[in-house]
């Protein structure tokens, strides 16, 4: 997965406030809610509910934790 796409992701989740399914590069991996994502000089960095703040970089994968459920509301 490309760093963007992860961001893509993170910044998803931070606006429909859902959980993502995150693989880190070391070979962990957890469930948690990112609250923001932020740019700073060192990086970009992604805080979560539960887990330590992280940098974008050392995330090797994330997708939703739960799948969208299909909804025709916003659509006309």
């Amino acid at each position: 997965m490309d760093r963007c796409d992860v961001i893509d992701v993170l910044e998803e989740s931070v606006t429909l406030k859902r959980p993502v399914t995150v693989e880190l590069k070391g070979g962990g991996h957890f469930v948690d809610q990112p609250r923001d994502v932020v740019t700073a000089d060192d990086g970009e960095w992604v805080k979560f509910r539960e887990h330590d703040q992280m940098l974008v970089d050392d995330i090797a994968f994330c997708a939703p934790a739960e799948p969208t459920a299909a909804s025709y509301n916003g659509k006309t």
